[in-house]
């Protein structure tokens, strides 16, 4: 919903008003008008719709690393989050398996998709992941509903704030909850929900450098940067790279 003029080189479409279209994903059922018939009536050989680099935003690296997307494109808040649930896992002495879950479970939630964010995030970084952080990425989501007080995980507060007192999980989210109490994998997706608070609210800044070989050890960093590998997840990450590209 946004105009930008670019006449630097170093960007594509250089010269051209670059129109972006946002998503419906994001903007349907908010109110906002589609916008897309007037846009298209505004092309022209001095405007165009988006695509590339959009030089409001840092550009990315020629081959971006995992670490390059929390610095380049995600939310404040994801990036706070994710680095300190990675930080109170690693203090309290978990695997590195858990505490590499714990830094990815919000990933979707830094600049791609919130709806279903932890199935999202498994899929995107199955390709780079042992099977069992994936599972746990995946199933923290569900699992995030419902109380175990052996474990020591009890419902968030904040759910009665952000969802209302009397919210119902959908059949989906009870029956993956189930099937995921019972797996062999369940402590490791359980530990992410209970590492999964807002623990930014009491810590000061994380430095990701601290992660920098428990990543090394547990993340497959493509040669060609994530999104350029030819993965079976490689366009969720070009999606951050460009995530205003008309097509």
């Amino acid at each position: 919903m946004c105009d930008f003029s670019e006449e630097a080189a170093t960007f594509p479409q250089s010269g051209r008003t670059r129109q972006i279209y946002p998503s419906p994903v994001g903007w349907i059922g908010t109110g906002q008008p589609d916008i897309e018939a007037d846009l298209l009536v505004k092309l022209g050989p001095d405007t165009v719709m988006m695509m590339g680099d959009n030089p409001a935003l840092p550009r990315m690296p020629e081959k971006p690393r995992l670490m390059d997307f929390f610095k380049y494109r995600f939310g404040d808040i994801t990036v706070r989050h994710l680095l300190s649930s990675g930080l109170k896992a690693l203090e309290s002495g978990q695997d590195e398996k858990v505490v590499m879950a714990c830094l990815l479970h919000d990933i979707s939630n830094g600049c791609l998709i919130r709806t279903d964010h932890g199935y999202w995030g498994a899929q995107m970084i199955a390709p780079y992941v042992s099977e069992e952080i994936a599972w746990a990425v995946r199933y923290h989501q569900p699992l995030r509903y419902f109380a175990d007080e052996a474990a020591g995980y009890e419902y968030p507060e904040s759910y009665h704030r952000f969802f209302g007192a009397d919210y119902v999980p959908p059949e989906y989210i009870r029956r993956d909850a189930d099937y995921a109490r019972n797996h062999r994998w369940y402590m490791t997706s359980r530990l992410v929900t209970i590492y999964d608070y807002y623990f930014f609210e009491d810590v000061g800044p994380v430095d990701p450098e601290i992660f920098t070989d428990i990543i090394g050890r547990n993340f497959r960093e493509p040669e060609e940067g994530l999104g350029f590998d030819s993965s079976p997840t490689a366009h969720m990450w070009r999606t951050m790279i460009w995530p205003n590209n008309f097509l």
